[in-house]
């Protein structure tokens, strides 16, 4: 639906009076801790990967079979293997 440059114009209007007009209340205040440590755990989690993919290309490098992958990562060998192999399909 083509708008017009003066719906444009007096929707910019509309958008900046709702904005000069905002005052903020108790409800929209956030605890900025909390988003810390939720930034933390996911920044934990991404190390936690690579150093679980790191462990799993050194097991697979001195032999260990999928299986035994698997079952240290609480999961079956082909699922270890989808996830953590290095090599590219074709």
């Amino acid at each position: 639906m083509p708008r017009t440059v003066q719906d444009i114009l007096d929707h910019a209007d509309e958008l900046a009076n709702r904005f000069e007009d905002y005052t903020p209340s108790e409800q929209d205040e956030r605890d900025p801790e909390s988003f810390t440590a939720l930034r933390d755990a996911v920044l934990s989690r991404s190390d936690a990967e690579r150093s679980i993919k790191t462990a799993v290309d050194n097991a697979r490098a001195h032999g260990y079979s999928w299986a035994m992958i698997g079952s240290l990562l609480g999961t079956s060998g082909e699922a270890a293997r989808q996830r953590y192999s290095t090599k590219q399909r074709a």
